[in-house]
């Protein structure tokens, strides 16, 4: 180290340059006093502070408030603006309430519509229809049924769903539900004579109560044609009554016929369901082949209200006779018709003019014909002949 004129040690420049670096790092390290005004702001923001905390404290009569005051303080610059949160969430909380208003408003509009929809939740409509709806098609009918189908939820038919709440429901559907049986030979009429009587039997029924043509009221030639000409008794009869319908000759006796211009079928389903089987015949070397069969057709009308469906049941037994050839005169592949005989549910009973005519959920009482009397008769319930079934007057049928 060498040294100044008066004798004390020298600094040399290294040294000084280190002691100025130090110099300048403790400088830049030393806490720095606030502005005046960073002073005058916080002055006043902890006035405000503490005069809201004393308010607080006193409550509106000089009595301490259980909740402290909040410290005035301005929003941090890393939190974010918080009014525009709170307005982000208060708009999220009014779109959820105005959905949920919506939602409210649509199920109440939905329940004046259609207050079914509710009550048939609360009576147990709606289970009842599900199961049903669910139920599996019922057996062929071999035999004569001992007891009535049992009661359904007495439901209205729709468009949708023209068989609900009728027993029909689970019947098979048109031709379906005519099943032939197996041929033999039975009254000394030969079985492949029988096996054609029984396979044209079924021809002339789906002809005759299930043919869109004759539905329509159109001839029945597909029917007719099947008949034996030797027999001209059931083709002049049917000529007067298509020809002349009245009470006596009404072309309902053997053919479902609908006028167009009244109704119009609800879809192009007919529910079916009977049985078909063979007898001795009257004389030797006969055989009667015998059907009994109830066929259901839902209807709406051309005018008026178009969704108010109607079901009419029409129950046919028919007796065609089959002959030994070698003892009886008749000709080859036709059907000898040797009686029938009708029972229809759900129209008028004093228009005779051949076409059906079924009262409707909104007609005025009384409005299609004279008011039934007698005795509630189930249609569904095959376990009587038709002859065992009341005969005289306007019947009323207990369900359709």
């Amino acid at each position: 180290m060498g040294q100044r004129d008066d004798g004390g040690p020298t600094i040399s420049d290294e040294e000084w340059a280190r002691f100025s670096e130090q110099v300048g790092r403790e400088a830049a390290q030393a806490p720095k006093e606030p502005s005046a005004r960073a002073r005058m702001v916080t002055e006043r923001l902890r006035r405000e502070d503490e005069e809201r905390t004393r308010a607080a404290r006193r409550g509106p009569f000089g009595r301490r408030r259980g909740r402290a005051a909040v410290p005035h303080e301005p929003p941090g610059w890393r939190t974010g603006p918080e009014w525009q949160e709170r307005t982000a969430r208060g708009r999220a909380k009014r779109r959820l309430k105005a959905g949920v208003a919506v939602v409210f408003i649509a199920g109440l509009a939905l329940v004046a519509v259609r207050p079914e929809l509710v009550i048939d939740r609360m009576t147990g409509k709606a289970g009842a229809r599900e199961e049903a709806a669910k139920a599996a098609p019922l057996p062929a009918e071999s035999v004569r049924p001992t007891a009535a189908p049992p009661d359904v939820y007495p439901d209205r038919p729709t468009l949708k769903e023209p068989f609900r709440g009728s027993p029909a429901l689970q019947w098979a559907d048109g031709a379906a539900g005519i099943e032939v049986p197996e041929a033999e030979s039975v009254g000394g009429a030969p079985q492949e004579e029988i096996a054609d009587a029984l396979a044209k039997a079924k021809q002339f029924l789906v002809a005759a109560n299930l043919d869109p043509a004759v539905l329509r009221g159109e001839r029945p030639t597909s029917a007719l044609a099947l008949l034996d000409p030797r027999d001209d008794r059931t083709p002049g009869e049917v000529a007067v009554s298509y020809d002349r319908p009245s009470a006596e000759h009404d072309p309902l006796t053997l053919f479902t016929r609908y006028d167009p211009a009244e109704l119009r079928p609800v879809g192009d389903v007919v529910k079916v369901r009977g049985r078909m089987w063979v007898e001795t015949g009257a004389e030797p070397g006969q055989a009667s082949v015998k059907a009994d069969y109830t066929f259901v057709y839902p209807f709406v009308k051309v005018t008026g209200n178009q969704e108010d469906v109607a079901r009419t049941i029409v129950r046919r037994e028919l007796t065609f006779t089959v002959f030994d050839p070698s003892r009886w005169q008749r000709t080859q592949g036709k059907l000898w018709l040797f009686h029938y005989r009708p029972d229809i549910s759900n129209t008028t009973c004093d228009r005779g003019d051949g076409y059906l005519h079924p009262s409707f959920f909104s007609d005025l009482a009384g409005a299609n014909g004279p008011e039934p009397s007698g005795s509630p008769v189930d249609p569904y319930d095959r376990t009587k002949t038709i002859g065992e079934l009341p005969q005289e007057g306007c019947l009323l049928a207990s369900r359709t």
